[in-house]
């Protein structure tokens, strides 16, 4: 059953390039926009624990199946299901995910297009005295205009193709090696700095806010705030924090050579990525505290709130900057995964060159994306289940084909495979001991299978 990779087909050529292109595609806007509002809306550290607990539990077996799937098969997510159950119909799976990564990429290259309007605002220094009701009119106005977040969005999925049509040695891997440590040590210089702000206090001497605060509330766990609710979002956001059930592990897994430690791989990447989930939030909470700001204010923190602060700061015009500068990379070396999954299927399935391939499927999705960015504007009474197209597209691909994807790979790897060649592909035929492989096993047939229904459930309003 072991298949070796085709001679033509391109491979990762070191660890580290395997670990910056999957944490890359694992670390995206979310990570530094949803993670945070999903901590400030759920109670700070009581959500942290249990995020970490899910990671650790639900998210690295089912990353690790998805490993190996890809790297067992050397084929795109389709094919890799006909590969290891052929005449059978979980190939489906496969379709779903590359679906759902075709329509994610439509609406998050709109988002994406929206980071780097918000880089050229800060360049020319456009955010200066503005306050954030300023700033939430000038959101609004921007996203109103029909033609602007589309010009953005092109320029931005142009991108993301450059580098997909480079491959995955030469364009992937090489890129991701540069951005992934870049995006690092930004953060981490952001943190520092909102680390550092001290107490804030006023002409009159009153205490306005403390930094210090901002850490506590996301460290100091409140067990008084959770509910039902707190821990289906905290399993929710661990499992779409790592790119699960949308093909990109698998597509990625493909091109890992057989000599790369799979177990250790997942691990890091889980690593990375929940890292910088946490260094966003320590990068935004003690800046949001130390200016008295709703640590609860929801999805217009970026846009609206955050410029506002930055500004404050000493060298705001420099730490506003730096931040969409963050954002922008964090969306970029995640679509570039996105693409990825939909350009390695067209490509081995139609059997066309990579660049026809690249622009075929990037045409296809900048143009749904096209109609999404519209959805704000001149086709926003346009209505699909109730909802315009951009919420659409998101609610379908993320709280339906996601968590039914990550379903359906845990019972395929805990049901369909067998359990000597999940142990041989994972173990490098015997090169690496898995001491934990019982316990990894029971939780990809039992445990995560259930635990992902429930979010399914939740994320379709049956549950909650």
């Amino acid at each position: 059953m072991r298949s070796t990779s085709p001679s033509s087909r391109d491979s990762f050529t070191s660890k580290f390039g395997v670990i910056a292109a999957a944490a890359g595609s694992a670390v995206g806007l979310g990570n530094i926009w949803k993670f945070p509002y999903e901590v400030g809306q759920n109670g700070g550290g009581a959500f942290l624990v249990f995020y970490f607990f899910f990671i650790i539990t639900i998210g690295l077996p089912i990353m690790i199946s998805e490993f190996v799937i890809g790297r067992r098969t050397n084929a795109n997510a389709v094919r890799a299901f006909k590969k290891l159950s052929p005449g059978r119909p979980w190939y489906f799976t496969g379709v779903m995910g590359v679906a759902a990564a075709f329509m994610i990429l439509s609406f998050y290259g709109v988002v994406a297009g929206w980071t780097l309007e918000y880089i050229y605002q800060a360049l020319v220094n456009s955010f200066k005295g503005m306050s954030p009701a300023e700033l939430s009119e000038g959101f609004n106005v921007f996203l109103s205009n029909p033609v602007r977040p589309i010009i953005w969005q092109v320029l931005f999925m142009i991108l993301t193709a450059i580098v997909v049509i480079g491959g995955i040695k030469n364009g992937i891997e090489k890129l991701t090696k540069v951005l992934m440590p870049v995006l690092l040590l930004i953060i981490i210089i952001m943190g520092v700095r909102s680390l550092t702000l001290g107490t804030n206090i006023d002409a009159s001497g009153e205490i306005i806010g403390r930094s210090v605060d901002g850490l506590k509330f996301l460290f100091q766990p409140d067990f008084s705030k959770v509910d039902t609710d707190v821990i289906l979002d905290a399993l929710g956001q661990a499992f779409f924090s790592l790119s699960l059930g949308m093909g990109t592990i698998i597509t990625y897994g493909s091109y890992i050579r057989k000599d790369n430690n799979l177990n250790r791989t997942a691990v890091q990447v889980a690593f990375l990525d929940t890292l910088i989930a946490l260094l966003a939030g320590i990068a935004i909470f003690p800046a949001v505290f130390y200016f008295n700001v709703a640590p609860t204010e929801g999805p217009g923190l970026v846009f609206t709130v955050l410029p506002s602060i930055f500004q404050k700061m000493v060298g705001g015009y420099f730490w506003t900057l730096a931040f969409f500068l963050l954002l922008a990379v964090a969306a970029l070396t995640s679509s570039i995964s996105l693409l990825e999954v939909a350009v390695a299927y067209f490509a081995e399935e139609l059997k066309i060159n990579r660049v026809k391939a690249t622009i075929i499927t990037t045409i296809m999705i900048t143009s749904l994306g096209v109609l999404c960015s519209l959805s704000n504007n001149v086709l926003s009474q346009v209505q699909l289940f109730g909802r315009d197209i951009f919420a659409s597209m998101e609610y379908l691909s993320s709280n339906v084909m996601l968590p039914l994807g990550g379903f359906l790979i845990a019972l395929f790897t805990g049901w369909a495979i067998k359990r000597s060649d999940f142990y041989a592909e994972l173990s490098n035929e015997g090169t690496y001991k898995l001491k934990m492989f019982n316990a990894l096993y029971f939780i990809i047939r039992f445990i995560a299978p259930f635990a992902i229904g429930l979010v399914f459930l939740y994320s379709v309003g049956l549950l909650g």
